[in-house]
């Protein structure tokens, strides 16, 4: 029991000091290695944190819109049987 409490506690504080140990810095592309060639129209190159910034499509941001009452539904004019 006491041999499990120990492993336990080692083991989140190996966790806690790994979690802390991330450096941050800019990214780059490794040696021999270059960024991918720049979009089709664009004339400069995106560098690596503008790639991995997902685009709006990607991620469309939520429009919450809370309903205070209950309301008809407007006719949907996409709503259609299936066809047969």
């Amino acid at each position: 029991m006491m041999r499990n409490l120990r492993n336990l506690i080692l083991l989140a504080a190996l966790g806690t000091a790994l979690a802390g140990c991330g450096a941050r810095r800019e990214l780059q592309p490794l040696k021999g290695h270059a960024l991918p060639p720049a979009p089709y129209g664009r004339e400069d190159k995106p560098g690596p944190d503008a790639l991995l910034t997902p685009p709006v499509q990607a991620k469309p941001q939520r429009n919450i819109e809370l309903r205070l009452r209950s309301e008809d539904r407007e006719d949907d004019p996409f709503d259609l049987p299936p066809e047969e």
